[in-house]
């Protein structure tokens, strides 16, 4: 009987510890929760107002492409690096934004032919495109900045409304991008649109209106 009883008991001891370390290894187990997938809205992190602001720029920024490649043969100096250089800005953002339509899954602008220009601020129409395609020289340069000033007016406003409603990081940041190059080239365009004043001004420098407001 006592021979019994001490192979007995070390059993069930070692049965017992065996539970304990599996209940201990459980345990330890649960706190590895699985990890949760993101959210729909996690994942597509956009509103009307991102795909609204990628849709108006691709075909604005197509129309700015366009115009300074009329620069080429047609002026030099400074208009033509500026125009090299818009055009070396908006072609890569062109297809920065048509990927993020195509992120979202959303359809890109069929292109400037036949789309609808309302609500689309600074676009230039087909008469003045046309001008400007007929212009050469100064003339073509004053055409050239005039334009492009109010063509990267709008592109601020767009800009201005996707960090005001947008919510898509990407598209903030590059809206944000549009509204800084675009405020330092339009300094930029003024400053040679009043060199070009200057120059072809009268010898005192004072333009009519001027001297007429002195006058007063």
């Amino acid at each position: 009987m006592t021979v019994l009883k001490r192979v007995f008991m070390p059993a069930a001891t070692v049965f017992a510890t065996i539970g304990l370390l599996t209940a201990c290894g459980e345990t330890e187990e649960e706190p590895a929760a699985p990890v949760s997938e993101p959210s729909a809205e996690e994942s597509a992190e956009f509103n009307e107002a991102d795909v609204a602001f990628a849709r108006m720029m691709i075909p604005h920024h197509e129309q700015a492409v366009t115009m300074a490649e009329l620069a080429q043969g047609r002026t030099g100096g400074e208009v033509r690096a500026l125009a090299e250089e818009i055009q070396a800005a908006q072609g890569p953002e062109i297809d920065q934004l048509n990927a993020l339509l195509e992120s979202w899954g959303q359809e890109p602008p069929q292109g400037m032919e036949g789309m609808d220009h309302e609500g689309m601020t600074g676009m230039m129409s087909e008469e003045q495109m046309a001008e400007l395609e007929a212009a050469e020289g100064e003339e073509f340069d004053t055409m050239f900045l005039q334009m492009m000033i109010e063509h990267h007016e709008g592109a601020v406003e767009m800009a201005q409304t996707e960090l005001d409603e947008g919510t898509n990081p990407e598209a903030r940041e590059l809206a944000q991008q549009v509204i800084d190059a675009q405020h330092a080239e339009i300094e930029q365009m003024n400053e040679m649109l009043g060199a070009e004043g200057q120059d072809s001004g009268d010898d005192d420098g004072a333009s009519p209106s001027e001297e007429d407001h002195e006058g007063h």
